[in-house]
């Protein structure tokens, strides 16, 4: 055990204080010798020691200490000399965890991919009641197309500008649902009829224009079942044709004279 210390210090109290921590002592059970009280360019120099009445209660903690050290050891050995078939088990256990882990994420997996998709009409309903409204819902088949229909009151939001978000909530509706035979389309308050008749009439006007003029007529961004209503519109005019330039989706037609004019 060591009972005494010297230090130093920037000053004597410093010194003091840097031999108690060495000492790991209060100032109450330490005698303090001073050798040099230090200046300018030279430090001051202390020797602690521990009292006489103290050296007792110090003797006792370091035999503690020294018990505890010896109880450490014996565990560590205890640890270390485990029989080699429990570590095995350990392993075996951790082993069977691990599988049963990973056969529990086969079978979700499974599940979800054997659930059902949601059909087109679920969709619709479901997408009506997130906005709260209260619509029609009803089917149109023809040869080719399904067309899922809602009519009601104040659905501008849904049809966006120009059938924008209309033709984004059909395009992620047949995305998300079960796959039908036929193309399924979606229509909010009869816009895709109006529209079709709308551009249809654009078509004719823009065509009647080109012929006069002699020169093309480049028309804005459209969907690509808007392009196509412009093409089949026009595709029996003798004297105009058309095609579609550009990237989706700012892909564009233009309608320009069979014997073009510069």
């Amino acid at each position: 055990m060591t009972r005494s210390v010297e230090a130093t210090g920037k000053n004597i109290e410093q010194a003091i204080e840097n031999a108690l921590f060495e000492l790991k002592a209060p100032r109450e059970d330490v005698d303090i010798k001073i050798i040099s009280e230090g200046g300018l360019f030279k430090k001051a120099k202390v020797v602690v020691s521990i009292s006489e009445d103290a050296i007792e209660k110090y003797e006792k903690r370091e035999k503690l200490r020294e018990e505890e050290k010896v109880e450490e050891v014996k565990e560590e050995k205890i640890v270390k000399s485990k029989p080699l078939k429990e570590k095995e088990e350990k392993v075996k256990k951790e082993e069977k965890q691990d599988t049963k882990k990973e056969q529990d994420v086969k079978e979700e997996k499974s599940f979800e991919e054997k659930k059902e998709r949601i059909t087109c009409m679920e969709f619709v309903k479901g997408l009506v009641d997130a906005f709260g409204k209260t619509a029609q819902i009803s089917e149109l088949e023809d040869d080719s197309v399904k067309k899922i229909m809602i009519d009601g009151e104040e659905f501008g939001e849904l049809i966006g500008y120009r059938g924008e978000s209309l033709f984004a909530l059909s395009y992620l509706m047949s995305s998300v649902c079960k796959r039908e035979d036929k193309k399924v389309v979606l229509d909010i308050c009869g816009y895709r009829s109006k529209r079709e008749e709308s551009l249809k009439k654009l078509a004719h006007r823009m065509a009647s224009k080109v012929i006069k003029s002699g020169r093309f007529a480049k028309l804005e961004p459209m969907d690509a079942s808007e392009r196509r209503i412009i093409h089949m519109a026009l595709q029996d005019n003798e004297k105009v044709t058309t095609m579609s330039k550009g990237t989706e989706p700012k892909r564009y037609l233009i309608i320009f004279p069979r014997e073009y004019k510069d």
